[in-house]
């Protein structure tokens, strides 16, 4: 459900609990909408905040502990707007902050920190002029599977952990979104190969493109280890093989609002995802980089 806010032009932070590295959020607002990154419900150090629209909406920055100068800024003119929602993400995971519009992959605002902050709130708040109306999308994520587990299987640096019923291993590669909840880089066995798919665990299983559909499996291995996204594919993790054996690679798009993994095929020159019970395929994607 989401959370339906009003802040006056106070700059007095309202905070929730969101550890899941990812918030998605709509925001009607003249100027400066502000949202706080904390270990704490509260302002406290360290922490990092992100503003919007702020300098007459003018430009949008990143900064850490509240002092300036700000860690990371860009030019933002006309960003927000008082009569209309403009939908914006933030993802905080391997201590690099990301700021982007709503359906849109590649961020307007990045910065990579040397400190590990544990976030575990967000808070937000308007001032400088301006009030706002917030539509937060809320947190969502998958069960820790339990002690036991099979050893995870490692190609490369990469880490291959083995999971089911909508299970997210500790440390799991979340490579796109989908209405807010975190959708991770898996692989099964499917139709006689090894596919890269999608998990999305409020569904208890995860989704592979094949055959022309989207194939559920129950059991998959989820991509568990440090890695990135790209738009060009040098040192691309090879993450299956199809039932020829060819090589195939972790992609992603940005299709009805998700940001969905799927399978690049050289061969084909697209990326297929699975979604809405079909096999979808994209020529322009981003392809996971090691």
């Amino acid at each position: 459900m989401l959370h339906k806010l009003q802040t006056e032009d106070k700059l007095e932070y309202n905070f929730f609990p969101n550890s899941t590295g990812f918030v998605q959020f709509r925001i009607k607002a003249a100027n400066d909408a502000h949202i706080a990154l904390s270990p704490a419900a509260a302002e406290v150090d360290p922490m990092y905040e992100v503003y919007i629209g702020g300098w007459g909406n003018s430009k949008s920055i990143i900064r850490k502990n509240r002092t300036k100068p700000e860690v990371a800024e860009e030019p933002t003119p006309g960003i927000l707007n008082p009569n209309e929602f403009r939908g914006f993400w933030i993802r905080w995971q391997n201590r690099t902050i990301s700021v982007g519009r709503e359906n849109e992959i590649p961020p307007f605002l990045s910065w990579t920190d040397y400190e590990d902050v544990n976030i575990e709130y967000i808070g937000v708040c308007t001032g400088w002029g301006a009030s706002g109306s917030w539509l937060i999308e809320p947190p969502r994520g998958g069960p820790v599977p339990s002690p036991g587990q099979p050893r995870p299987t490692r190609s490369a640096s990469a880490c291959w952990v083995p999971a089911s019923g909508g299970q997210v291993p500790p440390s799991s590669f979340a490579g796109g979104e989908d209405n807010g909840e975190p959708v991770y880089v898996v692989r099964a066995q499917f139709g006689g190969g090894l596919i890269p798919g999608k998990l999305v665990p409020s569904h208890g299983q995860c989704y592979v493109p094949w055959g022309g559909t989207e194939n559920p499996s129950p059991e998959y291995e989820v991509l568990g280890s440090p890695a990135r996204a790209a738009t060009s594919p040098p040192n691309a993790l090879t993450a299956g093989q199809s039932e020829d054996g060819e090589p195939l690679y972790i992609g992603r798009v940005v299709h009805d609002g998700a940001l969905t993994v799927g399978k690049v095929q050289p061969s084909h020159g697209v990326c297929y995802i699975p979604y809405g019970g079909q096999e979808l395929s994209f020529p322009d994607y981003e392809i996971l980089v090691q």
